[in-house]
């Protein structure tokens, strides 16, 4: 990817550009708590987001999306927000980058990622965290710090493109590290690396190619509900609310709003449950946890689809240790914790069941940790 992105960028603009990368990230538990102000526990992978960059003496940007085969030339003020979407993000990186007093001048680039789409790994926080590492290292002398580089890639989302995110994605894609997930407190921004290399089993993402959109009301709506029920217990988040407290307030809030903080609650407490788990090394509990983050997701917060739960249920009837959807749900993968005894057969019967019901098989991708924004 990289000699590729190079050689376009020297087809197009010439020689002399600096490479970045960024990943995508996966989230082995802990799915829409981020911005409850609760725990999350992703670590990036090794496919994400390469672009090259140089500055060229000019007010513009003049970027090239390669897998889009699209140019987009914008300018650098408020007003000269472009038309395509995928140009939005490195223009919201550019703005955002200038409000904490980056001096960011006209510059090219070309990119490309290898991020599955509209598979909940998060390619538009890696390509945030790949502009934004990148402006920082070309224009701010390194001068902004890693967690200042995430909330660039989240205010960019709020900003620009109108997804309403938590942070776990965009800290997930600058702070990853090899072999390790990461288990952040959403509300002290502190975190603790987790050396993550399970002998015996095998982290594998089944993608049921139904795409999801976030934009708009799906992601914004759950998470006002969290807000409301939030504001009814006297809170700033649900981070540390009991269901106690909950029920104390049901005949208070709507029946949905209930539901949705209900789940939030839960996963707090499972979130917590797997990273002891894992310290142990017992891949059961975590297995059971995965599972019931899902149907808690697939019940309760109703951002699953029908392609995820048979995904799931799959996975349970053949004895796969664990299985969730992952991502901000409404479609994508599911992500499995798999003996490697049973990794085959799971394999080989997912695509079957799935082809047979639904006319396609899910894409099949192997989970590899790996290191977050970087120079190349």
């Amino acid at each position: 990817m990289k000699e590729k992105v190079a050689k376009k960028f020297a087809e197009i603009f010439g020689e002399g550009a600096q490479m970045f990368a960024s990943p995508g990230r996966i989230n082995l538990i802990g799915e829409h708590t981020d911005y409850n102000g609760g725990f999350v526990f992703p670590g990036a992978v090794d496919k994400g987001i390469v672009a090259a960059i140089r500055p060229n003496g000019t007010d513009k940007v003049r970027a090239y999306a390669f897998d889009l085969g699209e140019q987009a030339e914008f300018g650098l003020r408020e007003e000269d927000k472009p038309a395509q979407s995928w140009a939005c993000y490195i223009f919201g990186v550019v703005r955002e980058m200038q409000k904490r007093g980056v001096a960011v001048e006209g510059f090219d680039t070309v990119f490309s990622g290898d991020v599955p789409l509209g598979a909940g790994m998060s390619s538009s926080a890696a390509l945030e965290s790949t502009y934004a590492f990148a402006l920082n290292e070309l224009y701010g002398g390194g001068a902004i710090d890693k967690f200042e580089l995430a909330r660039v890639g989240q205010a960019t989302e709020h900003n620009y493109c109108g997804v309403n995110c938590g942070i776990m994605d965009q800290f997930a894609s600058v702070f990853g590290k090899k072999g390790h997930l990461m288990r952040l407190d959403c509300r002290s921004m502190e975190f603790e690396y987790f050396p993550f290399d399970p002998e015996g089993y095998k982290l594998v993402l089944l993608d049921s190619r139904v795409k999801h959109e976030l934009v708009g009301s799906p992601y914004n709506d759950r998470r006002a509900s969290c807000e409301r029920v939030s504001a009814v217990l006297g809170q700033e988040f649900l981070r540390g609310a009991t269901m106690e407290q909950l029920d104390a307030v049901k005949d208070r809030i709507s029946d949905e709003d209930y539901r949705r903080a209900r789940y939030v609650i839960g996963e707090e407490r499972r979130v917590l449950d797997v990273c002891e788990a894992l310290e142990r090394g017992d891949y059961e509990t975590v297995g059971k946890r995965m599972y019931e983050t899902h149907w808690g997701m697939s019940k309760d917060y109703e951002v699953s689809c029908e392609e995820l739960d048979f995904l799931a249920t799959v996975a349970e009837e053949c004895g796969v240790t664990g299985s969730r959807i992952m991502g901000g749900g409404f479609g994508g993968c599911t992500i499995n914790l798999v003996k490697d005894s049973l990794y085959d057969s799971f394999i080989a019967e997912a695509k079957k069941r799935f082809n047979e019901k639904y006319g396609h098989e899910p894409m099949v991708y192997d989970v590899v940790i790996s290191d977050g924004s970087r120079r190349i």
